[in-house]
């Protein structure tokens, strides 16, 4: 490239993130205890393209003004339209009809995998995330809704949060019910007031009341227009969600069958509850909702306790799959968000967030020994132990030792020509003398000593190194089969 071109300008796009090796360590740990819950209930794996036809997506966005305008969408070479995958669920009922005749039913499965919202993106909302889903398409009775339930509570059993989280559930008939009976009939306005309850937890009980009247201005200035109730419709919904019921009501009859189903497998309403307050933002829920919420309290941008809230959540939608088939099929399911479940266990200390153990580093003394080296690296590849080749131009033992931290490097191996005349390796451990190292105060007494490197017979080598602890344990959790 000629001197005067101009550079460009490295630039990640608005509303995205890049992952790091720690982060990625983190939540493969996290997700490895979800799918071990998810497969106990008998859930297989499935994994659907990132690229849907936009049909397929439907005009199932949050905002219904504006059908698909959510999405990322693209023009193919035969002109049929293409969108970046909003959801886990359109993508399921799309296989799930295509392939009918050769499914189980019930049809269990488990999705993880990113999803794409072409939405502004803010403080910890993302057009990128990773959505973690379980889902049953083919079963009609709240027994189905129950079990995703329950799994959603034993999979935060299985992540360290008991006691820290409540699975609540809802039915959407029971809210249907009282809008039929207070004369909401339109379609936009009832999904108007569903967002508006919605946002009882951010907002509270005076925020709902303006956002179901006139509308709601925030602190900026922003302002959100209502659902235009009149005040008695208001106070209707308000007793609604503050837990006056009304009875007679298919969607009652669901829940009292939900909350049976509960108490006779042993999960109290410390674990799963019934609350009118819960609503699903999304149209095509048909019956239960659910939401699991964490119960401990962080601090918001002002310094205030709030509960964390919201890490999932789902419900049953029996009109998605009808979009592909002439009958109507049951589906219900649930969606955990994979990066902000991770900020929880974060935050409770249940996630790692130390840096993934790196590769042992065989260092290079002599340049022309080249082969040497590689041989040793082979050696302990082939013993299943993580290792590299150092591959930087320099010799310098300081600067390669620099490498060995910056990649976490449990070990380093050296051999100058002095250790090959006597056929062994230094073998350095390179946690052992850190710690050691953070007790000797005299730069002398460390250079002397120097904590954590061991002599070792050159056949010795791999023996050796597989003993040292931050291997051995990456060997037990990354065992070959």
């Amino acid at each position: 490239m000629a001197k005067n071109s101009a550079l460009i300008e490295p630039r990640l796009p608005r509303g995205f993130v890049d992952s790091e090796p720690a982060d990625l360590a983190a939540v493969e740990e996290m997700v490895a205890k979800i799918r071990h819950v998810y497969e106990r209930y008998g859930f297989d794996p499935l994994q659907t393209p990132f690229l849907e036809y936009t049909e397929t997506l439907g005009k199932f966005l949050p905002d219904t003004d504006r059908p698909n305008a959510g999405v990322f969408s693209m023009q193919d070479d035969d002109e049929q339209w293409l969108s970046l995958r909003y959801d886990l669920t359109a993508p399921l009922a799309r296989y799930f009809a295509q392939n009918y005749q050769d499914l189980p039913k019930p049809f269990r499965s488990y999705r993880q995998g990113w999803v794409f919202r072409n939405e502004k993106p803010g403080p910890g909302r993302f057009r990128q995330f990773m959505q973690f889903d379980a889902d049953t398409v083919g079963a009609a009775g709240p027994e189905a809704d129950a079990e995703i339930c329950m799994m959603m509570a034993d999979t935060m059993d299985a992540l360290g949060l008991a006691g820290k989280y409540v699975v609540r559930v809802n039915n959407r008939k029971v809210l249907d019910g009282v809008l039929q009976a207070i004369g909401v009939a339109d379609e936009g306005q009832k999904l108007t007031v569903l967002r508006a309850i919605d946002k009882l937890d951010k907002f509270g009980p005076e925020g709902v009341r303006l956002l179901l009247g006139e509308g709601r201005k925030d602190e900026s200035g922003d302002f959100t227009a209502g659902a235009g109730l009149d005040p008695a419709q208001i106070a209707a919904v308000i007793d609604y969600v503050g837990g006056k019921v009304p009875s007679g009501n298919e969607g009652i009859a669901e829940l009292d069958a939900m909350a049976a189903l509960f108490a006779s497998a042993g999960y109290g309403e410390d674990r799963i509850r019934i609350d009118p307050s819960v609503v699903r933002g999304l149209e095509y829920y048909t019956g239960p909702v659910f939401e699991i919420e964490l119960t401990f309290t962080v601090q918001n941008e002002k310094g205030q306790d709030v509960l964390f809230g919201s890490v999932g959540g789902g419900g049953r939608y029996d009109g998605l799959v009808s979009r592909f088939r002439n009958e109507e099929t049951p589906a219900t399911g649930f969606s955990i968000g994979v990066s902000r479940l991770a900020s929880a266990l974060k935050l409770t200390g249940n996630l790692s967030s130390r840096p993934a153990t790196g590769p042992v580093v065989v260092t290079v003394m002599e340049k022309d020994r080249i082969a040497d080296y590689q041989k040793m690296v082979a050696e302990l590849r082939a013993a299943g132990i993580r290792a590299e080749l150092f591959l930087g131009s320099s010799k310098n033992m300081g600067k390669q030792m620099k490498y060995a931290d910056k990649r976490n490097a449990p070990a380093v191996i050296i051999q100058g020509s002095d250790e090959r005349e006597a056929g062994i390796v230094q073998i350095k451990d390179l946690a052992e003398g850190a710690e050691a190292a953070a007790s000797i105060t005299d730069n002398a007494a460390w250079k002397a000593e120097r904590p954590g490197q061991y002599s070792v017979p050159r056949g010795d080598m791999v023996d050796f190194v597989r003993q040292i602890p931050a291997v051995a344990a990456w060997m037990e959790v990354n065992a070959r089969p």
